[in-house]
């Protein structure tokens, strides 16, 4: 459990619990970690539950997409007392079946209008808050850049990142309010770490009482990755903004808990006065982001492939471009749509793309060639 103590804001929010620990209202910044693991594999997923909570983490989420994860989960379960979260995405009616098995559901409300389209998100969410309040479970409002709902999207300007995504945040608090489920938690995330400061700013100062999860998501490798992350919760938690932080990194699955170790050392280092917030990420260079290798990431050769992008691209660290690899169809689409190159990650295959237009789709032997021409044809043409 965490020992770092919290930088209390000045606007004190709700305490939340989560199984046994709490989180807001003057308790300590708690970290949380992801499973890689395929979580249909119950010894492998119980295996890294385990390390992580061995590591230091305070809650440790699951993703649960079918059935087959549901049934899954009700198992590890029986095999450990960690604080487990269940990440829903598309599969919000799953919170009913899992609500007495868990500690914490994390929806996400882009997520909601995918499926059952005949419901309102509204109805989509008082499911999900019932069987929570039911079965003594906190909630997480997980907003995204990569995954905002249409219907929000569509009221903001085109290029408009943290406008969307504080109205999503906003309107779905509100409206757990309304039900009189206020044992929640929200998070917005960005892959860019000013926009992750500027959007939990404002929506610290519109709704102080609720308690925020922070982190940049798809930070990409260390250390790249850890700087982003840095230049974020130096900002917010310094500011006594953030009740408890994931660092999201591109890592082989045996090394998850690094995740927890660099959150603990970058709390440690604020709480020290250790802080570094003048550190730039170098907006103006080579930006990539990569998602954390979790349970959908079809195809583990994907957290390699990232590294192999990182070391291909090092010629080009000082033209202004952004690469995406993205390891899975969750938050894959919204991200590379918007990067100058993006990967998209199958079982076998890897589509690229430019932009939100398609390249083709490659093999994972050939991907890094068709990548370089790509990247060699943009900077080229913005030489010219």
């Amino acid at each position: 459990m965490s020992d770092v103590p919290l930088i209390v804001s000045p606007n004190q929010t709700r305490a939340v619990r989560i199984g046994s620990i709490t989180i807001g209202g003057g308790h300590p910044i708690a970290v949380q970690s992801m499973c890689a693991t395929h979580t249909h594999d119950v010894e492998a997923t119980t295996a890294q539950v385990l390390e992580l909570e061995r590591a230091g983490a305070d809650v440790v989420r699951v993703a649960v997409d079918t059935p087959r994860d549901a049934t899954a989960v009700k198992e590890i379960r029986q095999r450990t007392n960690a604080n487990l979260c269940i990440d829903l995405q598309e599969a919000w009616p799953l919170a009913v079946d899992l609500a007495p098995h868990v500690d914490k559901i994390r929806y996400n409300p882009g997520h909601l209008y995918h499926r059952d389209r005949s419901l309102s998100w509204q109805d989509k969410v008082r499911t999900i808050a019932d069987a929570a309040a039911e079965h003594d479970c906190a909630i997480r409002v997980g907003v995204n850049c990569g995954s905002i709902d249409p219907e929000t999207a569509d009221r903001f300007e085109e290029g408009d990142r943290t406008g969307p995504m504080l109205a999503s945040a906003l309107s779905h608090a509100a409206f757990l309010d309304e039900i009189g489920f206020t044992r929640f938690v929200v998070s917005l995330k960005d892959s860019d770490p000013l926009d992750v400061i500027e959007v939990n700013k404002r929506f610290a100062a519109e709704r102080p009482d609720v308690p925020l999860h922070l982190g940049v998501t798809e930070a990409g490798l260390p250390p790249d990755g850890i700087v982003k992350s840095r230049v974020a919760l130096e900002q917010l938690v310094g500011r006594g903004i953030g009740n408890t932080i994931r660092i999201s990194l591109t890592l082989p699955h045996g090394r998850k808990g690094e995740e927890i170790e660099v959150g603990r050392q970058i709390l440690a280092d604020i709480a020290a006065g250790r802080v570094r917030s003048v550190v730039d990420y170098n907006r103006d260079g080579l930006n990539i982001i990569s998602c954390p290798s979790c349970s959908r990431v079809e195809n583990e050769a994907f957290v390699e492939l990232a590294q192999q992008v990182k070391d291909m691209t090092e010629y080009a660290k000082d033209h202004r471009v952004t690469i995406a690899v993205m390891g899975c169809r969750v938050n894959g689409p919204g991200e590379t749509d918007e990067a100058d190159l993006g990967l998209w990650c199958g079982a076998t295959r890897v589509n690229l793309k430019r932009g939100p237009e398609k390249v083709g789709t490659f093999g994972y032997d050939d991907i890094l060639d068709r990548l370089k021409a790509e990247l060699d044809k943009l900077i080229a043409e913005r030489d010219e």
